[in-house]
């Protein structure tokens, strides 16, 4: 049996218009580096990783001011209309590359915080159909609804089986492009890959991640993210 290989796909096409910046999320600077870069640099660290393809809007100003914008592991792709469309992009420039049972390994570009010890707990534990990072809910959770223009506790829901879902998200390179292609094509919605593989009747398994695992969406997630990157002696331990 042949060695499994994996392949990161990192979606960076998205312009952060929460972030309310003069710039893409990705771009905003961390201790004077790109917030990409610490994303690109725990994925490339990462023994079992030899190439990853990033997708990038095609008038993309940024990139060459990155560290890695002249790195030959990097494939870079188009960005598409959605997240959706850019997964499928990315996969579309493994072609030729990847099989249909390698691995796919999906990963915000706007979570820089990855440690190397989730991804080994996540590709140790990882099996057909594929397996996701995710985090306990903590929280008491409760369902709102609106009434007169306010928002009101309609019930609190049981958290025992709540899960926050993280990235990356891992699955088979064929399973995974079947999946989202048949869900654009039926109009189905697509939050996430996991989202996709579930609507096509699979299961995927949610492995515990580290919760510092954060994606940088609005202003204040910036601060947090620095935070965690300053304060760990190996920041992909």
């Amino acid at each position: 049996m042949s060695t499994p290989r994996y392949f990161p796909v990192l979606p960076a096409a998205g312009v952060g218009s929460r972030m309310q910046a003069d710039r893409p999320k990705q771009y905003l600077p961390i201790q004077g580096r790109f917030l990409l870069d610490y994303t690109l640099d725990a994925i490339l660290s990462y023994p079992a990783f030899e190439q990853a393809v990033l997708v990038l809007s095609a008038d993309d100003p940024y990139w060459p001011d990155s560290e890695y914008a002249a790195d030959e592991r990097i494939i870079r792709a188009a960005g598409g209309r959605e997240r959706c469309d850019s997964v499928l992009n990315g996969l579309a420039a493994l072609q030729g590359i990847a099989t249909e049972q390698d691995w796919v390994v999906v990963h915000d570009i706007a979570r820089p915080c990855l440690r190397h010890s989730d991804l080994d707990a996540l590709l140790g534990q990882l099996a057909d159909p594929g397996a996701i990072l995710a985090s306990p809910t903590r929280d008491t959770m409760k369902r709102g609804v609106l009434r007169d223009g306010c928002v009101v506790i309609d019930h609190t829901v049981e958290r025992e089986q709540l899960w926050h879902a993280l990235t990356p998200q891992v699955f088979r390179y064929g399973a995974l492009q079947q999946a989202l292609t048949a869900c654009l094509a039926q109009d189905l919605s697509v939050t996430d890959e996991a989202s996709a593989m579930e609507q096509q009747g699979y299961q995927p398994l949610l492995v515990a991640g580290r919760s510092d695992n954060i994606k940088v969406t609005r202003r204040e997630d910036l601060a947090l993210a620095e935070l965690f990157l300053s304060t760990s002696l190996s920041p992909h331990s």
